[in-house]
């Protein structure tokens, strides 16, 4: 039994006003004030994975804000949440990831309104994050449909090339542009993808592409495709990947998508383990009309969001097959 059988073991009180809960494996959660307003709650946290702090501070806010961002919805407030091993650290560290985290939040147009700390062997940084929606808007997991192309808004490999890092088979000068993609905030895809009302999306983080799209086609009810040679990855992550870079998170999802997706046999072993690779602030997987496509990869490279059509939904049941 995983973490997520024993949460969802432990039931909760039905509310018709909890719009998305555990049930959906959901980015967050939608509790509906009104008629025309609801909330998005989420929390998540970090270990670092760059040495700069206030770079660090800046990923573990843009991961936790995407959450809020994946279901549509605009942030509004936000909790530091911070294990930071005190005897260890200097002080001038945690302000500056404090401070990085900050700029993030303010960047989202959101405010940073407390949070909490505690002492722990190993530094963790993160936030409690509420954002607002419109309860029509809401971009839940049970909202593709067959038909529907697959949209990505980030490249791929974080989680290798951290590892490739620590095992020093890369340089931080090569690290630098998953850098930036990881502290950028999804929030020029998310205003997006809502104008043109996308019926899903999500955040592409910890379980890695694959598992990510079968949550999606899971609650939808639906047949996924993704061609590899469409998906974004950074620069060196496929050499790495057949050098043997894996991280220790790749097989558990690969475990986790055991029996619902295929690969085409012309696709390594190498290149299968690209789509389990666990990402740190990933971009949106946005799932849209077929109609609206061009109108949305143009409207995101106009605001510098550089996405990539990756597949598409058909009927059938969950699965997702990956094609060369």
């Amino acid at each position: 039994m995983d973490l997520h059988d024993i949460v969802g073991r432990l039931g909760q009180r039905k509310d018709p006003r909890l719009l998305v809960g555990l049930e959906t494996s959901d980015d967050a959660a939608v509790y509906l004030l009104n008629d025309d307003l609801a909330l998005v709650q989420t929390a998540d946290f970090i270990t670092p994975i760059v040495d700069d702090p206030f770079l660090f501070g800046q990923i573990a806010a843009a991961n936790a804000l995407s959450d809020i961002y994946a279901m549509g919805g605009k942030p509004i407030t936000a909790l530091n949440l911070c294990c930071f091993p005190q005897q260890e650290l200097a002080k001038e560290t945690l302000s500056a990831i404090l401070e990085g985290g900050l700029s993030k939040v303010a960047e989202a147009g959101a405010l940073v309104v407390g949070g909490h700390t505690v002492r722990d062997k190993e530094l963790k940084f993160g936030l409690a994050a509420t954002g607002v929606i419109h309860p029509k808007n809401i971009k839940s997991n049970r909202g593709a449909k067959p038909g529907d192309a697959i949209v990505l808004t980030k490249p791929i490999g974080t989680g290798i090339l951290s590892t490739a890092l620590k095992k020093e088979k890369i340089t931080e000068t090569e690290l630098k542009p998953a850098i930036s993609a990881m502290a950028a905030l999804n929030q020029e895809a998310a205003e997006i993808m809502v104008q043109l009302n996308a019926g899903a999306a999500t955040d592409i983080t910890g379980f890695g592409l694959a598992v990510h799209l079968l949550n999606v086609a899971k609650w939808s009810g639906v047949a996924s495709e993704v061609r590899l040679s469409e998906v974004p990855l950074f620069d060196r992550v496929r050499e790495l990947s057949t050098e043997g870079i894996k991280t220790g998170i790749t097989f558990a999802n690969e475990q986790a998508a055991f029996g619902m997706i295929s690969f085409d046999e012309k696709i390594s072993r190498e290149d299968q383990l690209l789509v389990f690779d666990p990402q740190t602030s990933g971009g949106l997987a946005i799932f849209i009309n077929e109609k609206l496509v061009a109108s949305l990869l143009k409207r995101l490279g106009d605001r510098g969001v550089l996405a990539r059509r990756i597949g598409g939904v058909s009927d059938g049941d969950p699965f997702l097959r990956v094609v060369a």
